[in-house]
């Protein structure tokens, strides 16, 4: 099989760069895929192909984000490279994050398709289960109104592929019902990477309570550091807090603010991007990965890389993670939404109690290797077969 995928790819910063590397690593290991060719978004330095087999692959460089062209210069691309498959790696801001440009790019399965090419969407978010207000996008009735009109033009034109796979159970019931979708099938998000059985010891010094994204919009840090500071009082534990990413697009300057609000705090330190062969060794140093949330929007790959490591986790019990809580079997300490004490006290009991810690960190490592990204990769090659 000859695959292509259209996504951003490593070395880039765009959402989902980091999905598309392991999904990526893990198609070239299948003897069913002969080629795989992506599709990606311009960048600077070459792009990262560190893993076995990755002579498969084919890089075109065909789009940029927020460019109006996007829709012309990747069908091009795709039409020249001819793919028996396309797979897209997309959530609805992935071309822009101004709106037409961030339209146009949707609009790329149903205007591939009309020229004869199979294509498969995987679409990491829904509109109907994003609050606009709070992950930023809509400011008041009004504009929430047109981003919801203006969303259920482009689900609709994103249902047109060959298939649409979601990743939780609860969004194919959405869209069967809203849309009478016939072509949707659940693919679980996947756990990028499983290492062998983790030790669960944390290093010497200071325990680490780290939380890990873009920050600004529904992931707010403030309640985080208000919390950590209590736990400290109570206990007298060394505690650094580690804020590891960067501003969410629709809060450029939050992080800058939050720096220097809590300036003369000790122990605080802001990571800034974080790139892939530093995950692993960010996650073993952490004793508890805090989800500061207070709306979801989309699979968490934040709660499965938790999992792979082996870390107990604070979250809040709402939306996809409520979900994925129940159908992946994950677990840890749970805290009501903006609540600093309920936060404080959730954090307290896993840093206090190590058996505890390692307790929930088993959980959450079983939990993760019931869909290594390698089956992950198995269930898509499964859809395309649907697809034809």
């Amino acid at each position: 099989m000859k695959l292509g995928i259209i996504t951003s790819f490593p070395p880039s910063k765009i959402t989902l760069n980091e999905y598309a590397y392991h999904l990526t690593k893990n198609f070239v290991k299948n003897e069913l895929i002969e080629e795989l060719i992506l599709f990606t978004d311009k960048t600077k330095l070459e792009k990262t192909l560190d893993f076995p087999f990755s002579e498969k692959i084919t890089i075109i460089e065909c789009w940029s984000f927020n460019s109006f062209n996007n829709l012309f210069s990747i069908s091009s691309a795709v039409k020249c490279n001819k793919p028996d498959q396309l797979l897209f790696n997309l959530q609805f801001m992935k071309f822009g994050d101004k709106k037409i440009p961030a339209a146009l790019g949707l609009l790329l399965p149903i205007y591939l398709r009309l020229f004869g090419f199979k294509t498969t969407v995987l679409i990491h978010n829904i509109l109907e289960t994003v609050d606009l207000n709070e992950a930023g996008f809509a400011k008041n009735k009004i504009s929430e109104l047109a981003y919801n009109c203006i969303g259920n033009i482009l689900t609709r034109i994103i249902l047109s592929a060959n298939i649409v796979a979601v990743t939780i159970p609860k969004y194919k019931r959405i869209l069967e019902d809203k849309f009478n979708a016939s072509n949707i099938v659940v693919i679980p998000h996947g756990t990028f990477e499983i290492p062998n059985i983790p030790s669960y010891k944390i290093p010497l010094g200071a325990k680490k309570i780290m939380a890990f994204g873009k920050f600004g919009t529904y992931k707010k840090v403030e309640i985080l550091i208000e919390a950590v500071k209590r736990v400290r009082e109570r206990t007298g534990e060394a505690l650094e807090i580690v804020v590891a990413g960067t501003n969410n697009p629709n809060t450029p300057n939050y992080l800058q603010s939050v720096k220097k609000k809590y300036k003369n705090l000790k122990l605080l330190t802001f990571t800034g991007y974080v790139e892939e062969e530093k995950v692993a060794e960010l996650f073993n140093d952490t004793s508890v990965v805090v989800f500061p949330y207070t709306s979801t929007t989309g699979s968490s790959g934040v709660l499965h890389q938790a999992g792979s490591y082996g870390k107990a986790v604070v979250l809040p019990n709402i939306g996809d993670l409520k979900e994925l809580i129940q159908e992946e079997a994950y677990n840890g300490e749970f805290f009501n939404v903006n609540d600093i004490e309920s936060l404080a006290v959730a954090i307290q009991k896993i840093v206090v109690n190590d058996l505890y810690r390692i307790e929930l960190g088993k959980i959450n490592y079983e939990a993760a290797t019931t869909f290594p990204m390698s089956k992950i990769c198995n269930l898509y090659i499964n859809a395309f077969k649907t697809a034809v």
